[in-house]
């Protein structure tokens, strides 16, 4: 290969589509075991590579030449081939800078405290000082050299937190290095994992009105000053902003959420079709695994019900980048579900004038006038709390999805 990126793992790497977005390259990925990584590098075929995890130390000592910035972080995850010869840098010191300033975090004077002690770490831990923080504390499972445990970590007076741990990382989401609950008066919080783009951390930021910002944008910008290297010639700032934005459309779910008969599956469907989306009904998956859910719900009861469309709401996002995902009417009653489906999803409460939503006797929840004006009065307080944005959908399902539309572009509907 020419140019590309090697790890351990990939899973869901956005990496070939950043540096083809760049448009000056081909870009493979290619994960290898550490025995293989000496070979590859003795071997030097390739003119450019990024490295990630866990080899941005292990590459070292193949390197002719590492700058000044690598070499005090301890850490390369670009590799240039000059003639023969391998120069090693390391791009996301200006990612995480950039990450910083694009959320308004000014870390100047205050207490930093990041998460995790590996290569990124050390990376967050040179900026972070060299933009002149007061304190920086590294906390990790294994305390020592200087590091703090999270239990003394809490004890600390913390201004800003940086996660660079795997912990809420596809494919083990839900998980989180710290409670956020433990820190008071944070300012704000980067989290550099960006597949999910919210992780529990972020979700939990939130949720508690904590400012906070995923690692999307810093994976773009170390990709652009990788770039740059690879082929000396300046990639602008604007260009880089245009492929995050882009690429957030296309990793981000849209979720319909909203009563049985507001039309979700008609708007999705077409919402889909315009934007050449993936569709994905979630109740049509959960009938695919339960049968009809009338029956079902007759038969076993509303409790395991709604055990199975959690079950189908979990392995639907856990798998889904960038699809319009349709889901049942009480989804959002479950905090578990309205979480999963935020991990990569912007909710979208689809509001349709009770008046116009008919019973539908296939569901007992909902197969009259009163039992449907029962659970819209119970939900529609829910529907608002849990959604990013409410589309009124009364008229004509082409104008909710115009509406939508408008706010993928991020105008006003």
């Amino acid at each position: 290969m020419k140019y590309g990126l090697i790890a351990e793992k990939l899973g869901h790497s956005y990496s070939k589509t950043i540096h083809e977005m760049i448009g000056r390259y081909g870009y493979d990925l290619m994960p290898m075991p550490e025995e293989e990584v000496r070979r590859f590098l003795l071997e030097r075929k390739f003119n450019g590579i990024n490295v990630t995890i866990p080899y941005k130390s292990t590459v070292i000592p193949y390197l002719d030449w590492i700058s000044p910035q690598a070499s005090e972080i301890g850490a390369v995850n670009t590799i240039v081939n000059k003639n023969g010869k391998l120069y090693g840098y390391n791009t996301d010191y200006a990612g995480f800078r950039a990450t910083l300033m694009r959320a308004g975090f000014n870390v100047s004077g205050k207490n930093v405290l990041i998460l995790g002690s590996g290569g990124t770490s050390k990376t967050v831990r040179c900026a972070c000082r060299d933009l002149g923080a007061r304190a920086v504390f590294v906390a990790s499972r294994t305390p020592e050299d200087g590091r703090i445990s999270y239990d003394q970590a809490k004890e600390a007076a913390i201004d800003y937190i940086i996660n660079t741990t795997p912990a809420g990382m596809y494919p083990n989401t839900g998980n989180s290095a710290i409670d956020i609950r433990d820190f008071k008066g944070v300012s704000g919080v980067v989290d550099v994992i960006f597949n999910p783009l919210r992780t529990k951390l972020l979700l939990d930021c939130e949720d508690a009105g904590i400012p906070c910002a995923d690692g999307l944008y810093m994976l773009v910008t170390q990709a652009m000053a990788s770039a740059e290297l690879f082929t000396g010639i300046p990639v602008k700032r604007a260009e880089g902003e245009r492929i995050y934005k882009e690429l957030r459309k296309i990793t981000e779910n849209t979720v319909l959420t909203g009563m049985p008969g507001s039309g979700k599956s008609t708007v999705g469907r077409l919402l889909a079709e315009k934007t050449g989306k993936t569709f994905i009904d979630t109740d049509e998956e959960l009938t695919k695994k339960i049968g009809n859910i009338a029956d079902f719900i007759n038969k076993n009861g509303e409790a395991a019900f709604r055990d199975e469309e959690t079950a189908v709401i979990k392995a639907v996002v856990a798998d889904t980048r960038g699809a319009v995902i349709a889901t049942g009417g009480g989804a959002v009653l479950r905090e578990e579900n309205v979480r999963a489906l935020r991990e990569n999803g912007v909710i979208c409460y689809i509001d349709r004038r009770l008046s116009l939503i008919e019973p539908d006797g296939s569901r007992p929840l909902s197969s009259d006038r009163k039992a449907l004006k029962a659970r819209y009065l119970e939900r529609r307080g829910i529907y608002e709390k849990t959604c990013d944005h409410r589309v009124i959908n009364n008229i004509r399902p082409e104008e909710a999805v115009r509406r939508i539309m408008k706010i993928q572009k991020g105008r006003k509907a």
